[in-house]
């Protein structure tokens, strides 16, 4: 690794991208999913509810612009000099027509002090079409294309109804870094059916990828989701990890990740009013210096367990 930490941070790696404080607005811009109008199924992913991740000054209703002011109203009170990454973040931000999609990117480019995109998609809703215009645009503006992977295993994809295979991840995945776009990826550790050494496989086979930054999610049971249910039915096919356990977990992960993926995060923080378990009760800074803290005492650091060798993923320059 480049600097003496032991994991590559997302807050470093906006350090080398950016000259000045950036921050994320999310927006929900009205999008669906191909597996909940039908085109791959119906009902969307078993754990989902889209309210876990939006926050309150991003509702469907308000346009590009209004969520992108709200949001910029709420940061700039303590950073006046702030630049921001407008955050397409609920359900899939490529699935419409181009013209519509393109549209609405551009509306949040023209906001001022709008200095990028960040897109948050699945891995089979990537027409070549739409990665022609973020290369275009990746060569004035910075963007980054994040896939919902969610797991490495086809079983288990299919087992919570993602409507796509670890090879279109794949796929996806090295056809917008050949671009020279940033690219991310999003997992969920703890779903059903995955052994802990199942798990930690998905570091391996991420680390053959040319992944620029990872977010890592425990899995968290919503109300109101089918996985609930099932977890109900039938608790013994599931382990919920407790804080102790999940933290050695992930620290086990990213000493199997190539170093040179930048971690953006190790949890997701599901709304009090929905979530069911595991309720830790910790923020995510408080998990983070938790997740720090125990690093530091086993001496671990990203990439020591390696296996296999890979290659460098791309970082693309600006």
């Amino acid at each position: 690794m480049e600097n003496s930490k032991p994991y590559r941070d997302f807050g470093d790696f906006l350090r080398e991208v950016f000259p000045y404080k950036v921050q994320k607005i999310s927006i929900n811009a009205g999008f669906t999913c191909p597996n909940r109008d039908g085109t791959k199924g119906f009902g969307g992913c078993t754990y989902c509810n889209n309210q876990t991740f939006s926050p309150e000054y991003c509702h469907t209703e308000k346009s590009v612009t209004e969520q992108l002011e709200e949001g910029v109203r709420f940061f700039s009170r303590k950073y006046p000099e702030m630049k921001y990454l407008a955050y397409f973040q609920a359900y899939t931000n490529t699935y419409d027509e181009l013209n519509s999609l393109i549209a609405k990117y551009e509306e949040a480019l023209a906001y001022p002090d709008v200095v990028g995109l960040i897109v948050g998609t699945r891995p089979d809703c990537m027409p070549e079409a739409l990665l022609d215009y973020f290369s275009a645009l990746s060569q004035k503006k910075f963007v980054m294309i994040e896939y919902g992977l969610e797991s490495t295993l086809d079983r288990t994809l299919t087992r919570i109804n993602r409507g796509h295979t670890q090879a279109e991840s794949e796929e996806a995945i090295r056809r917008t870094a050949a671009r020279n776009i940033y690219t991310g990826a999003h997992l969920i550790l703890g779903l059903p059916g995955e052994s802990r050494e199942e798990i930690l496989h998905h570091a391996d086979n991420l680390s053959t990828l040319p992944v620029t930054t990872l977010k890592l999610h425990q899995l968290q049971l919503i109300r109101g989701t089918r996985m609930a249910r099932e977890q109900a039915e039938h608790p013994e096919q599931f382990h919920l990890y407790t804080v102790d356990e999940y933290i050695d977990l992930v620290i086990d992960f990213i000493e199997r990740l190539n170093p040179s993926i930048v971690v953006e995060r190790f949890v997701s923080q599901s709304p009090k009013e929905l979530l069911i378990a595991p309720d830790w009760g910790l923020k995510n800074f408080e998990f983070t210096a938790k997740v720090n803290k125990r690093i530091s005492e086993r001496n671990a650091r990203q990439g020591r367990l390696l296996n296999p060798p890979s290659s460098e993923p791309v970082l693309p320059g600006m």
